[in-house]
């Protein structure tokens, strides 16, 4: 197991703090009594999602901190007893409980792919934590219920990994072939994005982990209820609140990459009526699934549409 490189400098300084069952290393970037904006990566990525977007809000005054979710980088469980859970509320309990270890009363929460389904668990289930949600892919909770009822051929089409990782073949092949799938998922989803080798490396390095495996295995188990994943029971109270597929009521700004080859082809503009504050849904030309590394910009102008307490409605 390599030892995790030190993040791009534009990312600020590497720190870490105890926060519920995690030892959590994040990037800190910004004026430390500035507006705090937490920006969350997705799977199979890292913090490095962010490299160009963290300056850009730290350069505007915010507080920006990037950490590495669970089972990523230098992030470490505690305890070695503790499951290894990748289910949506495991990462919406260590989103929460970084905020206290932080002593963040309220931020902007951003993300993408399991950074956006944190952020919206701690949009739906804690708003006053919430000052605002930039949400890529749109209402991302899973309504675990609902995970036997077949989608569109096409849409089964671009999830055929998950399905995959439903079988021991699935884990054996990510065990053994983890850069050069997750390179292929890299591709997949973001089709118009030309990622050269260094830039898949510097996150590459993240997945290089002794718990990836584990946690990504029962975090696309669990949400297609497979019988052999079940939750941790220190979540289930937040798993049972989130069945009821809670609306999201904190201003919002949600994005679809044109060009995302995960999301369902019609986009997730439908999800709107799970936005009962102040919202507004905008499709991004040139996108695909990783937005905040392929259009920096774009993702920097709502997360700092939202820290200036914008009408979502507004942004362009």
């Amino acid at each position: 197991m390599n030892a995790t490189p030190r993040p791009a400098a534009s990312l600020g300084s590497l720190r870490r703090v105890r926060a519920g069952v995690l030892d959590v290393a994040f990037c800190e970037s910004g004026p430390p009594d500035g507006p705090p904006v937490l920006l969350m990566h997705g799977f199979p990525y890292d913090v490095h999602a962010y490299e160009a977007v963290a300056p850009l809000l730290a350069e505007a005054g915010c507080r920006v901190i990037v950490p590495y979710l669970r089972g990523y980088g230098a992030t470490r469980f505690v305890d070695a007893a503790t499951p290894r859970s990748g289910e949506q509320a495991a990462l919406g309990a260590d989103l929460l409980a970084l905020l206290d270890a932080l002593r963040i009363d309220r931020a902007v929460l951003a993300g993408y792919d399991w950074g956006g389904r944190a952020s919206c668990v701690v949009a739906a289930l804690w708003p006053g934590r919430c000052a605002g949600l930039v949400s890529a892919n749109g209402y991302n909770l899973q309504h675990i219920a609902a995970a036997g009822q077949p989608a569109a051929p096409a849409n089964e089409h671009r999830h055929w990994y998950q399905y995959y990782f439903q079988t021991e073949r699935g884990r054996a092949g990510l065990q053994a072939h983890r850069d050069e799938l997750c390179r292929l998922l890299w591709r997949q989803w973001s089709p118009t994005w030309a990622f050269d080798d260094a830039t898949f490396a510097r996150s590459a390095a993240a997945l290089d982990h002794p718990d990836f495996v584990d946690v990504v295995i029962h975090s696309y188990r669990h949400r297609h209820a497979h019988p052999g994943a079940p939750g941790d029971p220190a979540y289930a109270s937040i798993e049972a609140r989130l069945a009821a597929q809670p609306d999201i009521t904190v201003p919002a700004i949600t994005l679809d990459g044109a060009d995302d080859g995960v999301m369902p082809v019609e986009g997730t503009a439908a999800h709107a009526h799970h936005f009962t504050g102040p919202h507004v849904h905008r499709v991004l030309p040139g996108g695909g699934h990783n937005l905040p590394q392929e259009l920096p910009g774009a993702f920097a102008r709502a997360v700092l549409h939202l820290v200036r307490q914008h009408d979502p409605e507004d942004f362009t």
